[in-house]
């Protein structure tokens, strides 16, 4: 399994629940149609802040934590070339130019270690 992780934060001016409403009712379905037949998961994990240590509660650096899972190699690059499409590509940035400060846009693939605490 190749796991894609993009870290992710709203655009300046948007509250934190219009962000949420907004990648739930709009931005997550562009990602399903063009992500389905590829990926075998879809996930976004939103942040919730908590106070830090010092008393503080403040705002999060990044939004949601976005993984998509791929099933092998092969089928994240040719998911990658799927979406190089010039239309695809048009589609996917302006909705993204709409909820995402663009600044802040990463990726990474993960490797994963498990501790058994059994």
């Amino acid at each position: 399994m190749i796991k894609l992780v993009m870290p992710m934060k709203r655009r300046p001016g948007m509250t934190i629940p219009e962000f949420r409403d907004y990648y739930e009712t709009k931005h997550r379905v562009i990602g399903e149609k063009y992500l389905k037949g590829y990926a075998a998961k879809y996930m976004r994990r939103f942040t919730n802040p908590t106070v830090d240590r010092d008393g503080e509660l403040r705002d999060p650096e990044y939004d949601v934590f976005l993984e998509i899972w791929y099933p092998d190699q092969a089928t994240m690059e040719a998911c990658g070339k799927a979406l190089s499409q010039p239309e695809v590509q048009q589609e996917i940035r302006e909705d993204e130019e709409k909820i995402f400060d663009m600044r802040f846009m990463r990726s990474y693939t993960v490797d994963e270690s498990i501790s058994d605490l059994g």
